[in-house]
């Protein structure tokens, strides 16, 4: 059985090295190098999905995750096989 405790350490631990993996991606992006960097999206309102990206390669990924993650909560949540 785990403990309460160590469930808030283990937290507390994944949020420090998220910092730390931020701060580096960061200073490693700023030594020189210029890079084309490209963004994308979805943000979802109830059923009604709003889509947005730099171009049309990151759209298209945006939305196959977005339809994998949709999916994957129908079968975790409405399904019945409840994970947590």
């Amino acid at each position: 059985m785990i403990q309460g405790s160590t469930i808030i350490t283990v937290g507390i631990l994944v949020i420090f090295i998220g910092f730390i993996l931020i701060f580096a991606g960061t200073a490693l992006q700023t030594t020189g190098k210029t890079s084309d960097v490209k963004t994308g999206g979805v943000v979802l309102i109830g059923p009604i999905p709003i889509i947005f990206g730099s171009d049309k390669g990151t759209i298209v990924t945006a939305v196959i995750m977005a339809v994998i993650l949709m999916i994957l909560a129908y079968f975790l949540f409405y399904r019945g096989l409840r994970i947590f």
